[in-house]
């Protein structure tokens, strides 16, 4: 492998696609490196498939490969592995893991974006390594590839010289990172301005909805307790409230949320809540009273300490990395606060 090139020279991204490929995880990363040559950047992306075939996405958009993987001679900066909803099927594509290995022998960095994590994962890249993938599919990896230590909240993770990412658009924060590891923090802060996007976002993938990812329940009464938190996260919603809501003892109210959520009401009720006051932090300037009185908490200390407890920062620290963010790119740029993706 040869020394890292200076920013003086291209620094060569190889892309592995395929059929059934998400569309974003492999335009997402591109437009930033594309972005980035805008602003003293020199990238040249190459799209390789395992056969040298032309693919459609899962979008149905098709996308022109530049040659087949087993034809890349040149050692490439960035190799990106994204992924597909038919990832249980890919991990078991022989082709495609020897094209990942393949690639990997001759890469600088290696990185996936999404459920492209199983496919590093199958072909023995991850092993021994921390990773994260989509949220949604976090236990399945760790569940498959128990040598691989999951990281279910970050929206990226790197180790060594691989970097693997969550969800689709979180492969623009890995390659905003990339961009910053190549050319520096004041490059990638301006190609993140002119994406409108964040630098570095504040939360984790736990940022998502609460009640988004809460897996469907069989039970009417406690679908209707779950809406009823979701909604008011500020009433009183103790496990007897709850009780007399759905109709049944505490007892039972505590049963089924431990058998249908695998989880305490008290626990969900903190998650609801703690998502409610991330929003008021972010988005206004209450004092922090009134945040923990709007969403349930009561107190300032109550707020604190689950916050301390699940994030591991404290609301004002929270607020600050979010206002830092926002009020220093909007003031550069002279427009809006960028919007999350």
């Amino acid at each position: 492998m040869q020394a890292r090139p200076s920013v003086r020279d291209p620094l060569l991204v190889t892309v592995l696609v395929f059929p059934g490929v998400r569309l974003l995880d492999v335009t997402g990363p591109i437009e930033v490196f594309a972005t980035a040559d805008e602003f003293g950047g020199r990238y040249r992306v190459r799209l390789v498939s395992p056969d040298g075939a032309d693919v459609v996405t899962a979008a149905g958009t098709g996308l022109s490969v530049d040659l087949p993987a087993a034809q890349v001679s040149y050692d490439s900066d960035v190799v990106v592995v994204p992924g597909g909803p038919e990832w249980p099927s890919l991990i078991k594509d022989d082709a495609l893991l020897d094209a990942v290995r393949a690639l990997d022998a001759r890469s600088r960095r290696t990185v996936s974006i999404c459920t492209g994590a199983f496919l590093l994962a199958a072909a023995g890249l991850l092993d021994g390594r921390r990773a994260t993938t989509h949220w949604r599919f976090a236990d399945q990896l760790a569940l498959r590839y128990p040598t691989v230590t999951v990281e279910p909240d970050a929206l990226f993770v790197r180790d060594g010289h691989v970097m693997t990412s969550a969800g689709v658009s979180s492969g623009i924060d890995l390659s905003l990172a990339l961009v910053e590891e190549h050319l520096g923090a004041e490059t990638a802060r301006t190609v993140a301005r002119d994406m409108v996007v964040f630098m570095q976002r504040p939360g984790g993938q736990s940022q998502f909805s609460v009640r988004t990812r809460t897996p469907y329940v069989r039970q009417e009464a406690l679908r209707q307790v779950l809406d009823a938190v979701a909604g008011n996260p500020s009433a009183n919603h103790t496990v007897a409230a709850m009780a007399r809501r759905a109709g049944v003892s505490s007892r039972h109210i505590t049963r089924l949320f431990h058998d249908e959520l695998g989880t305490t009401p008290a626990r969900y009720v903190e998650e609801i809540r703690q998502e409610a006051a991330q929003a008021l932090l972010e988005l206004g300037d209450d004092p922090m009273a009134t945040v923990a009185r709007r969403t349930g908490f009561g107190s300032p200390e109550s707020l604190r300490r689950a916050f301390v407890r699940n994030l591991g920062i404290t609301p004002g620290a929270y607020r600050a990395r979010f206002r830092t963010t926002v009020s220093r790119d909007a003031a550069d740029a002279g427009s809006h606060p960028p919007e999350a993706t």
